[in-house]
């Protein structure tokens, strides 16, 4: 079955900010989104929005040594991944990530395609690219559901 697909166009970092603003303020518990997207497309400042959405007033920044964060003081738990320094898949399970992804929160992976095999059928794909015909800043987001 193929996905619903909805492309939104960011010309600033803040227009960024708003597209995961507005998937943070509209995602349930037990959804899970990957963010897929090359070094410097604004894959953070969409994560700092998608918590915002959440509620969450404490800074979000990518967990790229950590691999994860945890959020707990939004209206939903927010498990922030960055998985672009994971070595295996098998590491995945030393944080406890099949348990994440099955609890009550929503979860954010940065970096997506690099546990592709483990990714629950049913996540939200959030595709961002860059354009630098249409201006440094642009962004096209597409959101697959």
């Amino acid at each position: 079955m193929e996905k619903d697909c909805k492309v939104f166009e960011s010309f600033r970092a803040e227009d960024t900010f708003n597209i995961g603003k507005m998937l943070g303020e509209n995602c349930l518990p037990g959804q899970v989104y990957c963010l897929y997207g090359d070094l410097g497309t604004g894959k953070t400042v969409f994560s700092q929005g998608f918590g915002k959405g959440l509620g969450i007033e404490e800074q979000i920044s990518s967990p790229t040594f950590t691999i994860l964060k945890e959020y707990h003081d939004g209206r939903i738990p927010f498990y922030h991944f960055d998985v672009y320094r994971i070595g295996s898949e098998d590491e995945m399970d030393e944080i406890g990530y099949q348990d994440i992804v099955d609890g009550d929160g929503v979860c954010l992976i940065e970096w997506a395609e690099l546990i592709k095999d483990i990714i629950p059928v049913n996540c939200t794909e959030v595709v961002i690219t860059k354009d630098v015909e249409k201006g440094f800043d642009y962004r096209r987001i597409k959101i697959k559901m």
